[in-house]
């Protein structure tokens, strides 16, 4: 008798493949308000991991952590009126409180731009006040009318990265050193997501900004997931909130400013595009546990073999869990360490203690063989490296494949149903941006000819990468 798959399959039903294997993998519950999300231990491990990493990129960048408050006033967000109106439809907004109702009804925070600013305007003073580089960690909110775990949930954790700086090419060269030296470098080298970097296009781009740079991964089943972004402000900001310098020649000048974030969404990401039909693969120099090391049978000395393996490997600096819940059946222990993804599970049985042997597991490119135990510390940094660089491998080789080059709107649109297309903006342009857009297709980002980002939307040579997006 054919045992049934643990999961549906992915080519089967792609939706419903990832909302079990966030289930079963024990990533995250619904929460009780329709939208939110409630992040179990597993899937929490994951984004700490991510904050960890990405944390020391932003402040490798010079940003330091603040932390500002929740509500906002009304008011602050109609000082910019693109950015409300870019908002309008998302906001959360309190009108009463303790019992009574609110003189000014109060915004739950969906981006920090205005609240930062009203404190950057009080903050700098004088061109020595600069450059005013912030980060905070938090949550916010954005009422959300559909629905998906970790890529669309009406409340979320997130950093929001905001920067004053005295001259546009200062702010300019730092949203785009956080495009490239945060963000592009933690997702290839850390998740293993063989990004695009790109510029959104004037449609797409977020709401108060002058420009919007953008990470675009592509995810199994073809469409795009858009990872994280940078913007550059310039002075809108700065002029709704009066956020002014003194300039060493002595003159009042408005800052010029950039905000840059990444969410929840890249658990989301990868589960997406690292995933199989047996659960999650989490890249090595992301995943909280790098090793499991698991008893089999119940037997002391094997339980105590398997300690000894997990200090060791500890000492060699990988990051490792026990599992000697031998009351529960060996099979099903594997299968959730599958599940959840691990790399590498290394399985000790009395027969292998006999043979000073343990069955090693490799997760990402599958597969068992038994390893000599003295030898264990020794190979798992070489296994874990290689399986790292086969994640990002296997990402590249689908953007690759499964990229199309295209001449018209028709076959941009017949491409984006299965994958992503190449058209030239020049071709392309405004008209054919809100054609495809008709038809459930969106212009992710523009790169230029040679790949790099371009320096603004109709430089020659300009490429539009089109698809289907979550």
């Amino acid at each position: 008798m054919v045992k049934a798959p643990v999961l549906t399959p992915r080519a089967e039903d792609f939706p419903r493949w990832y909302q079990e294997l966030i289930n079963k993998a024990e990533l995250a519950d619904n929460g009780p308000v329709r939208g939110t999300m409630v992040i179990r231990p597993y899937g929490y491990g994951l984004w700490e991991r991510m904050q960890q990493e990405m944390d020391a990129r932003i402040k490798a960048a010079g940003a330091s952590n603040a932390y500002f408050p929740l509500f906002i006033p009304q008011s602050y967000l109609t000082k910019e009126a693109e950015h409300v109106e870019g908002f309008a439809p998302e906001l959360a907004v309190v009108t009463h409180g303790g019992g009574k109702e609110l003189e000014e009804p109060i915004v739950v925070r969906p981006t920090s731009e205005t609240i930062i600013n009203e404190y950057f305007s009080k903050w700098v003073q004088s061109y020595r006040d600069l450059p005013l580089l912030i980060n905070q960690w938090a949550n916010v909110v954005r009422w959300e009318m559909r629905p998906r775990v970790f890529l669309r949930t009406s409340e979320f954790l997130w950093q929001e990265g905001h920067t004053a700086h005295a001259t546009y090419e200062d702010a300019r060269d730092y949203a785009a050193r956080i495009h490239r030296d945060v963000y592009y470098d933690f997702m290839v080298n850390v998740l293993g997501i063989d990004v695009v970097l790109g510029r959104k296009t004037a449609k797409e781009r977020f709401a108060g900004a002058i420009n919007t740079l953008t990470l675009e991964g592509m995810m199994g089943d073809g469409k795009a997931l858009q990872m994280g972004t940078s913007h550059e402000l310039g002075q809108n900001f700065a002029k709704a909130f009066h956020t002014q310098y003194l300039s060493k020649d002595g003159k009042q000048e408005l800052v010029w400013q950039t905000s840059w974030g990444v969410s929840t969404r890249m658990v989301g990401g990868l589960i997406m595009s690292h995933g199989d039909d047996s659960g999650l693969r989490v890249p090595p120099r992301l995943a909280p546990v790098q090793a499991v090391v698991l008893a089999i049978k119940a037997d002391e000395a094997v339980v105590a073999k398997v300690r000894e393996i997990a200090d060791r490997l500890t000492a060699a600096g990988v990051r490792v869990q026990v599992d000697d819940r031998t009351d529960i059946p060996f099979g099903r222990r594997a299968v959730d360490w599958e599940l959840k993804g691990v790399p590498v599970r290394i399985e000790v049985g009395p027969r292998d203690l006999e043979n000073g042997t343990a069955m090693l597991a490799r997760r990402i490119p599958g597969g068992k063989e038994p390893v000599r135990i003295g030898e264990i510390e020794a190979l798992l940094p070489k296994i874990l490296e290689e399986d790292q660089a086969l994640l990002l491998a296997q990402s590249r080789e689908r953007r690759e494949d499964r990229t199309v080059d295209t001449t018209t709107v028709e076959e941009a649109a017949e491409a984006a149903a299965t994958g992503w297309a190449r058209i030239p903006w020049a071709t392309l342009g405004p008209e054919g941006e809100a054609a495809l857009a008709e038809q459930g297709v969106s212009v992710r980002c523009l790169v230029a000819a040679d790949g790099s980002v371009p320096d603004r939307d109709d430089q020659p040579g300009n490429v539009a990468i089109v698809s289907r997006a979550y």
